[in-house]
């Protein structure tokens, strides 16, 4: 009887996004990605279940390769793009892996959840620590941050079944390791891919690949008003923030500001980080639209979001209330302080009796 196992419907689960993502002209290294973990999957279940044993040597090394792609991947995304030639140091995990499947395959339940926890961290790490995305679309908030924290998570959670499947061998319960590889490193595949394919996971692709940086930010402290003043004028006057793809990248562009320069004066002279600040524009705009009548769906398009969960959730962050509340109801709790030259908010029309 054919056997069908969870990898196999895991590798074309994966294999279908890629193939979505290839018709769409997503990123190469997106696509890349997506191929070795429907790749990885398919051997796993060759190796484990149709018992293809020439593939064995090769899994631990092809393994090791999901942890650096996936973090050139995230650079790639949501802050800058990437070539290949820059970022080949990260061959040494899988390199390093395929001499101790070599020389000391008995090191291999060490090096490679080792090699998966190192970058899950790494990973958790920066992205703490990273003061802005500048490739990511502002109208998706915090949501990259977000999705990629769970994507760490996840080559941290592989590692951890990794070292669960080791230790089912040496305690002899080889069945309990034919359901773990089956579920637990098929699924974290699965999540790796279903992540990076999501809408917020990066940015516009047509960004240029290098942008003005600044090392140093915090020595043009006495810039920053102006530099908050300038973009200010450029959201008033222009409606820069009702370009769905805006990035920081692209402000940073049109401001002529480096973009951690930019991102590090929005961030002192207002508490909040450039996403956010102009997605409070962005609700300004779509609120007053919907107080005046305009349909909730044609208000968000016309205010730079694309999608409607974007939209809701920095709606309720902003104001308080839902899109619809806003709508319906005279009173509502608000205060939208964008700038101190600002004009209120003009209260939302009385919802309608009905008898």
């Amino acid at each position: 009887m054919l056997m069908f196992p969870v990898p196999v419907f895991v590798a074309l689960v994966i294999g279908y996004l890629a193939l979505r993502t290839f018709l769409a002209g997503g990123r190469p290294l997106l696509l890349a990605l997506l191929c070795l973990c429907a790749a990885q999957s398919l051997m796993v279940a060759l190796v484990v279940f149709y018992s293809v044993e020439v593939l064995r040597p090769a899994l631990p090394v092809t393994a090791t390769l999901v942890p650096p792609l996936a973090w050139v991947t995230f650079r790639d995304a949501l802050l800058a793009h990437q070539r290949i030639r820059d970022d080949w140091l990260h061959l040494s995990a899988p390199a390093f892996t395929l001499f101790c499947t070599i020389f000391a395959p008995l090191t291999l339940d060490i090096v490679v959840p080792g090699i998966f926890l190192a970058y899950g961290v790494s990973l958790l790490l920066f992205i703490r620590r990273a003061p802005a995305m500048p490739l990511a679309r502002l109208e998706a908030g915090d949501y990259p941050a977000l999705i990629w924290k769970a994507l760490a998570w996840a080559l941290i959670g592989s590692a951890a079944s990794d070292v669960l499947i080791a230790l089912t061998y040496l305690s002899g319960r080889a069945d309990w390791a034919l359901v773990l590889i089956s579920v637990s490193s098929s699924l974290a595949l699965l999540f790796v891919g279903l992540l990076s394919v999501s809408p917020d996971a990066s940015g516009p692709s047509d960004d240029p690949v290098e942008s003005p940086q600044d090392p140093a930010p915090d020595k043009h402290a006495a810039e920053y008003p102006a530099i908050v003043g300038k973009l200010n004028a450029l959201l008033e006057q222009q409606g820069a923030h009702l370009d769905p793809d805006l990035t920081l990248s692209r402000l940073g562009r049109r401001l002529h500001v480096p973009e951690k320069r930019l991102s590090a004066a929005v961030n002192r002279v207002t508490g909040e980080n450039v996403s956010r600040y102009v997605n409070r524009w962005r609700i300004r705009h779509a609120s007053k639209l919907i107080a005046t009548g305009t349909p909730i769906t044609e208000a968000m398009l016309s205010s730079g979001f694309n999608t409607k969960s974007n939209f809701n959730r920095e709606f309720q962050r902003v104001t308080g209330v839902s899109p619809s509340q806003w709508r319906d109801h005279e009173e509502t709790r608000v205060v939208l302080n964008l700038s101190e030259n600002l004009p209120a908010l003009p209260r939302p029309k009385r919802a309608r009796q009905t008898s």
